[in-house]
């Protein structure tokens, strides 16, 4: 969908690179891994949304380490996984589209110019540029899982900044769920046994959080186990980062995918 069709307005050229990455490096367990905040990346049409390259570096434009993370966590409990290939400045994959914060004009005192006063049309032209087929590769990767099993895991990486608005976060990661204990409860317990880790519960975002899209919409509503990881980014900041909090979420994940009663639907 990169193409102008008809009168619509593009968001995507020829030369951008696709909207999504799908990789699939094995089938031990039937989980998908996707990674809603990937990228910084912005296509060429949107000029950089207005913003320095110091700022498109920040976490208002993704989740620093996140991809890295996600990736080396799937090549290594041999799992696909999915990811979006562009900021979310400049649409959020994680947020309904008609939330506020899908396309956000200003993100932690940041004003974002490229999205200032859009029209309905250019709107439309991210979310069917970039959100669209990405939550459509989500799908179809839990759909070819759903053929082994009745109710396959979506398990979503993210990271967050150490400090907003001025306000530390004493967390390592966090373990964020709503109604289904199935993989949250144990994975909780899991890392807080592990030396060293301060590990929220909910924290420092909620499970519970509406505006929030991929989970509900790929897992919850189906009654599908899930869970959404964050990892604190300045532990994620280089390759020794990423390896140890591979290392640390592999053994606990791998321990609870193996367990064959999660996958059946759940009643919330």
């Amino acid at each position: 969908m990169r193409a102008p069709s008809g009168s619509r307005v593009a968001s995507l050229s020829e030369t951008d690179p696709a909207a999504f990455v799908s990789e699939n490096f094995g089938q031990a367990y039937p989980a998908l891994l996707v990674c809603d905040h990937a990228s910084n990346a912005v296509p060429k049409l949107l000029a950089g949304l207005g913003l320095s390259d110091a700022a498109l570096q920040r976490h208002i434009a993704w989740d620093v380490g996140a991809a890295s993370l996600a990736r080396r966590l799937a090549q290594q409990r041999r799992l696909p996984w999915v990811s979006c290939g562009y900021s979310r400045l400049v649409i959020d994959c994680n947020r309904h589209l008609t939330d506020p914060s899908s396309i956000l004009a200003c993100s932690d005192s940041q004003d974002v110019p490229g999205n200032l006063n859009l029209s309905a049309r250019q709107r439309a032209a991210r979310a069917a540029d970039i959100f669209l087929p990405y939550h459509a590769a989500i799908d179809a990767a839990l759909q070819r899982l759903a053929e082994r099993v009745a109710a396959p895991a979506l398990i979503a990486i993210h990271s967050f900044t150490p400090v907003i608005g001025g306000s530390a976060r004493p967390w390592h990661c966090g373990v964020l769920w709503d109604k289904d204990p199935r993989i949250a409860v144990p994975l909780l317990e899991a890392l807080r046994q592990q030396v060293g880790n301060q590990v929220g519960d909910n924290q420092p975002y909620s499970g519970r959080d509406s505006a929030d899209y991929t989970i509900g919409e790929h897992a919850e509503r189906r009654g599908w186990p899930h869970v959404c990881l964050e990892v604190r980014q300045d532990l994620l900041q280089d390759d020794a980062g990423v390896a140890q909090w591979t290392e640390r979420l592999a053994a606990p994940l791998a321990a609870i995918l193996t367990n064959n009663k999660i996958y059946e639907r759940m009643n919330y």
